[in-house]
């Protein structure tokens, strides 16, 4: 940034969280090893903390875990209303042939007419990878046209190391990889953007199409209190992964392991990662949603600032009877121009907390700041001349 502004939002102060705490909660499971889960991520999505990391940034192959970037592209073309849950597509025989009984399947027939929400249940439940590639194909016209919307939509919402070469993750030599760091940011947008959707569609314990039911291999589901997905993968060249995520009392924590030898081993490290998050940390709430944090200087503008709000709240997790001191400061690129729209985001929280990862939250202003007029120019320069 060429310019920060406004430092010190709060001075560093120390800060002790003390739970009353089981003896069970006082010795909590570790984090899974890295023979293991060679890849692990867990992400308090709540405050925005990396919890732990392991190879985060390090490519590998998603096999169906990629099926969650074809779910949430759904869930945004139908918030467009480019598709519509009650929408019918009909199965072409090219491409029922081209899918049967390739790996998962929802047993679409040739010919068969289905809903998207039927397929997209299909994806977000039973994995099939039939389904997946009828409702590209229904949806953009041809599974190539899907997948280069995927990759558009990867991008623009920072997936900045992917890249999806199918709809639903089956083998392609490579072409298709992720990061752990991005599929928390894939699933971010996911819960956040599409709430009810990700409630109808995603955590479901079985699915039945055309009179034939199949269970969800979702491995935390039903088993760590507060689960709710989102989606396994394997094949011979990915191994076993799984994108998860739990909330508790208003607490969501999304975890990634990826690179697992076994589906026990992998299903055993997803729980134990979950559960090591929720009984390791503690989390405060700072500043509540809305909150102005502090202001921006605007050249140009109606007014010579701008507040800066945390539209979801400023929180913070700390390791369970830790004490470590914490500071935080407001940053952007500034003075701002005008104009400023209300909700746009323009500068960020840096929050430093002793002993874990820094990281921001997004600010964004409080109001608009419309360009200014001839008087409004006058009395900024006359604000200007006596400051």
């Amino acid at each position: 940034m060429r310019k920060i502004s406004r430092f010190a939002l709060i001075p560093s102060f120390a800060l002790l969280l003390v739970g009353q705490a089981s003896a069970q909660d006082r010795q909590p499971a570790g984090p899974p090893n890295a023979n293991d889960a060679p890849i692990a991520f867990l992400l308090d999505l709540t405050s925005g903390q990396v919890l732990f990391a392991r190879e985060e940034d390090r490519r590998f192959m998603p096999a169906s875990i990629t099926k969650v970037m074809t779910t949430f592209l759904a869930f945004e073309w139908m918030e467009e209303g480019k598709i519509l849950p009650q929408q019918v597509v009909t199965v072409r025989p090219e491409l029922w042939r081209e899918w049967r009984g390739v790996g998962s399947t929802m047993f679409l027939g040739s010919g068969a007419r289905v809903t998207m929400d039927d397929l997209v249940h299909g994806v977000t439940t039973v994995s099939a990878n039939d389904g997946a590639a009828v409702l590209a194909e229904g949806a953009a016209g041809s599974v190539d046209a899907w997948v280069a919307a995927m990759n558009a939509k990867a991008s623009e919402i920072g997936m900045r190391d992917s890249h999806f070469g199918t709809p639903n993750g089956w083998m392609d030599d490579g072409r298709t990889f992720v990061t752990a760091r991005d599929l928390s940011t894939l699933a971010a947008a996911l819960i956040r953007k599409h709430p009810t959707k990700y409630r109808h569609f995603v955590g479901q314990t079985e699915f039945t199409y055309n009179e034939i039911t199949q269970p969800n291999h979702d491995p935390i589901s039903g088993k760590v209190p507060g689960a709710d997905g989102i989606k396994t993968g394997f094949t011979n060249q990915a191994g076993y992964g799984f994108l998860g995520s739990a909330q508790r009392n208003g607490r969501r924590l999304v975890m990634v392991v990826a690179g697992a030898p076994r589906a026990r081993v992998r299903d055993r490290a997803s729980r134990d990662l979950l559960e090591w998050g929720f009984r390791s940390f503690d989390q405060q709430q700072f500043f509540a949603p809305g909150t102005v944090l502090g202001e921006a200087e605007v050249q140009g503008g109606d007014s010579g600032s701008v507040g800066l709000v945390a539209r979801r709240g400023v929180f913070l997790s700390m390791p369970r009877n830790h004490q470590g001191k914490v500071s935080m400061m407001i940053r952007y690129d500034g003075p701002l121009r005008a104009p400023v729209a209300t909700g746009e985001k323009i500068a960020e929280l840096l929050v430093q907390v002793e002993g874990l990862p820094e990281y921001t939250v997004p600010l964004v202003a409080e109001e608009a700041v419309e360009e200014a007029g001839f008087f409004d120019r006058v009395i900024n320069g006359v604000r200007g001349w006596l400051r």
